[in-house]
């Protein structure tokens, strides 16, 4: 793990006392942030946009973060300047922290009587390795809250224009990680039963196994000519969509040197994009007009009192 005592610019809220007078008439309340606390935040897939509330509260009032490899560098400028931050990522195949020093660590630093922010790209309880920190802080008396957070397989398909679920193609979906605690495929997945148990998967950390996933998923019974999305760095401005066939994902991937983290789609909603493509950062497509959050504050505000 890694220190880091940079500074951030001030977020709006931290100097603009007009946004806290607006935030109050919005009738909004947000739980302070205790001291020998830890609090398990998600993050989200990239976009800052996408952060909770709650998320941002958390980052305003933390003493100290530890962040992952996939929280996005924008999403740390939102930290106040005096938190201290540590950086925690853990990368396949790189050298990184193991969890269990991870987990014990984050329970050194609620005892020393810190607000702790355990900062987690996506959702903290999807596949994000919470729970585990969750038990080790239970198993040590430490108090912690969970903030959830949009996690990649939900948000990444949105913005490749992909719904996870539609009426006229599925009534379930299922969400299994290519990547286990051993750095290989997961060795208690059912293939027969995941192959047959839903129209639609959304796959996590797929990328490396990719072609050992598709030949078991075919063995057992889905088709080669099944679509498959690959979205690369999910809802950022590096963002990156292949469609391909289950048949071929693993040699068109190679092909067009994606690298993750991604999130790979198997089924027919991934055929609705060709009509829900609403925003695709790679074809330079700027239809969203953007103003600061203050602005954004003013257009929710009641105006001049009124109601």
């Amino acid at each position: 793990m890694e220190h880091d005592r940079h500074k951030t610019s001030p977020l709006w809220i931290q100097d603009d006392k007009g946004a806290h007078e607006r935030m109050a008439t919005l009738g909004i309340d947000f739980p302070v942030f205790e001291p020998g606390w830890v609090w398990l935040v998600g993050a989200g897939p990239g976009d800052p946009g996408l952060l909770t509330l709650h998320a941002v509260n958390a980052m305003q009032q933390a003493d100290i973060v530890v962040y992952d490899a996939l929280v996005d560098d924008r999403i740390l400028k939102l930290l106040r300047p005096e938190a201290q931050r540590i950086y925690a990522g853990k990368r396949g195949g790189r050298p990184s922290a193991k969890q269990a020093d991870i987990s014990l660590y984050l329970v050194e630093l609620a005892q020393q009587g810190l607000r702790v922010l355990r900062l987690k790209g996506g959702d903290p309880f999807v596949f994000g390795r919470g729970g585990e920190e969750g038990l080790t802080l239970v198993e040590h008396g430490v108090p912690f809250r969970v903030v959830p957070g949009i996690t990649a397989g939900i948000a990444g398909a949105a913005y490749a224009g992909i719904p996870t679920t539609h009426r006229d193609c599925n009534s379930s979906v299922t969400f299994v990680t290519g990547h286990g605690a051993s750095g290989e495929v997961p060795d208690n997945i059912n293939w027969a039963a995941l192959a047959q148990g839903a129209p639609v998967l959304v796959m996590y950390m797929a990328m490396k196994h990719l072609r050992r996933i598709s030949g078991e998923l075919m063995a057992n019974g889905r088709t080669g000519d099944e679509p498959v999305a690959i979205i690369s760095r999910a809802t950022t401005a590096d963002q990156h969509i292949l469609i391909t066939t289950l048949a071929n994902a693993a040699d068109d991937v190679e092909k067009a040197n994606l690298e993750p983290p991604a999130v790979c789609i198997v089924g027919k909603v991934v055929d609705l994009r060709d009509r829900l493509n609403w925003l695709s950062p790679q074809d330079d497509v700027k239809t969203v007009r953007n103003v600061p959050f203050d602005r954004i504050l003013d257009l929710l505000a009641p105006a001049g009192g009124k109601d």
